[in-house]
C-alpha cells in the first residue's frame, strides 16, 4: 500500500541522491512539479522518469498547468495560455483548444495530472489571487465550461484534478496567507457555488479547498469531516478527494498535525508541495498509508489514463489563434 501523500519537495529540476532515497522509502502515491523544477523539455522529461523509477511504479505526476498566473511550464519551450476567465471570453471551442493542447503539453514531459480545471464561481468580491483562474461568473457557465474543460483533457492523456471542492468563489481573502469565511446559508450554497461540482461529480479527482464554511463546520473545509461527508453525500463525489497545499496559512498546526487531520477528517490524499525532507518524513508518517477506499478510488483513476488521441495539433493552434485564444 502507497502512502496517502502527493510530495512536492523536490528542490530543483533534477531529482538528488537524498530526495531519491526518501521517495523510495516514503512511497507517496504521487508528486506534484512547480516552476522550480522545470528547465528543458530534455531534464523535465528525465525528472518525470526519475520520479517514477524511485518508487518503482508508474506513479502519476501532477502539476498546476490553468493559465495566466498559474502555469507552471511556460515560453520559450512552452506555451503561455491566458488566465481561463479571460479564455472563456472567446467561447465554449476555445476552452476546450486550451484545455486540450495544454495538456498535450503536458502528457509529452511525463506529466499525466493537471490540478484544473477550477470549477469555483467568479464573484464582484472573490479574491484576486482566484477570480480570473474561474471559468465563469455563475453555476450553469462554470458547469459547462468545466465539462468541456476536463473533456478536452482527458482527450489528451491528462487526468483533470477539479478544484476547489465544494467551492472557493466567495473567498474574500487568500488561502495562501488566510483562513477564508463564508457566512452563507447551506441551502444558498447548494443552489449555487456547490452546484458545479455536484455536476461533475463524476470526474475521477477533486482538490479540497481551504475555506471555512460557518453553516457546516468550524474548520477548514480540507480538515472537516461534516464537509468532507457532504461532498461524498450530497455532493455525490466517489473520486479520488486530495488536500490543497498543507503548506497554505489557512491552516494551523504543525504539518503533521494538519496531515493527521486532513486525513482523519476523510480526505484520500495530503498534498504538500515546499516542505523540506525532514518536514515530509513527519507528514508522511501522520497521513499514513492509504485506507482501501481511497485505494479504490485511485485505482479508478489512474485506470483513466490513455495516450493523447491522435489530432492535427497545428491545426487545433491556428484555430485556437483565430478565435483569440493564445498570449501574444
Amino acid at each position: 500500500m502507497t502512502g496517502a501523500t502527493i510530495l512536492g519537495g523536490i528542490a530543483g529540476p533534477d531529482l538528488t541522491a537524498a530526495e531519491r532515497d526518501f521517495f523510495r522509502t516514503a512511497d507517496p502515491w504521487g508528486f506534484i512539479l512547480f516552476g522550480r523544477n522545470i528547465d528543458t523539455p530534455e531534464r523535465l522529461r528525465r525528472l518525470t522518469a526519475d520520479l517514477r523509477a524511485a518508487v518503482g511504479r508508474d506513479a502519476p505526476v501532477l502539476i498546476d498547468q490553468e493559465g495566466g498566473r498559474v502555469q507552471r511550464m511556460r515560453a520559450p519551450h512552452w506555451t503561455d495560455w491566458p488566465a481561463p476567465l479571460d479564455q472563456a471570453a472567446n467561447g465554449d471551442r476555445a476552452i476546450w483548444l486550451h484545455h486540450h493542447l495544454m495538456a498535450r503539453e503536458l502528457q509529452a514531459m511525463g506529466i499525466d495530472a493537471d490540478c484544473a480545471p477550477v470549477l469555483d464561481i467568479a464573484r464582484d468580491d472573490t479574491h484576486p489571487f482566484l477570480k480570473n483562474r474561474c471559468l465563469g461568473t455563475d453555476a450553469a457557465t462554470v458547469t459547462r465550461l468545466g465539462r468541456i474543460a476536463a473533456d478536452a483533457m482527458l482527450a489528451a492523456g491528462v487526468l483533470p484534478v477539479v478544484k476547489h471542492m465544494p467551492g472557493h468563489g466567495r473567498a474574500r481573502v487568500d488561502s495562501h496567507k488566510d483562513l477564508p469565511v463564508v457566512e452563507a446559508p447551506l441551502a444558498e450554497l447548494l443552489a449555487t457555488d456547490f452546484a458545479p461540482f455536484r455536476a461533475l461529480a463524476d470526474l475521477p479527482m477533486a482538490m479540497t479547498a481551504h475555506i471555512r464554511f460557518t453553516a457546516i463546520d468550524d474548520a477548514p473545509a480540507t480538515a472537516s469531516r461534516p464537509v468532507i461527508d457532504l461532498i461524498r453525500r450530497d455532493l455525490g463525489f466517489d473520486g479520488l478527494l486530495m488536500s490543497d497545499d498543507i503548506g497554505m496559512q489557512a491552516l494551523s498546526g504543525s504539518m503533521a498535525e494538519r496531515a493527521a487531520a486532513i486525513v482523519g477528517a476523510g480526505c484520500d490524499l495530503v498534498l504538500s508541495c515546499n516542505e523540506s525532507l525532514a518536514q515530509m518524513e513527519n507528514i508522511v508518517a501522520a497521513a499514513g498509508r492509504m485506507t482501501p477506499g481511497a485505494l479504490r478510488r485511485a485505482d479508478a483513476a489512474l485506470a483513466l489514463r490513455r495516450a493523447p488521441e491522435l489530432a492535427d495539433a497545428a491545426g487545433l493552434r491556428a484555430e485556437l489563434a483565430a478565435l483569440g485564444g493564445l498570449a501574444a
